[in-house]
């Protein structure tokens, strides 16, 4: 079971990617947990993850270390949703 308050996670890191990817914002509504994101997603390369990062953490007021991206939190939506909302809700 998701923390409360998850959704509200899961909506703001869809706006992100709506944002600062330039998805448009019916196709980042399709996104499942299972949706592939980077080295699926072209829009999401290398230098574009910092700027989703940041903003994730401008939006949710968190702090997103070094130390703690890697390459499975960035595989599917779910993993960076599921990251998020760990990092924001406990």
């Amino acid at each position: 079971m998701l923390p409360e308050g998850s959704h509200q996670v899961e909506t703001t890191v869809r706006a992100v990617l709506v944002d600062v990817l330039g998805l448009s914002p019916e196709r980042a509504a399709a996104f499942t947990s299972d949706t592939p994101l980077f080295g699926a997603l072209p829009e999401l390369d290398s230098m574009a993850v910092a700027g989703v990062l940041t903003e994730i953490e401008d939006r949710l007021g968190i702090l997103i270390e070094d130390d703690e991206v890697d390459g499975e939190m960035l595989e599917t939506f779910g993993a960076l949703v599921g990251f998020a909302v760990r990092k924001a809700l406990t």
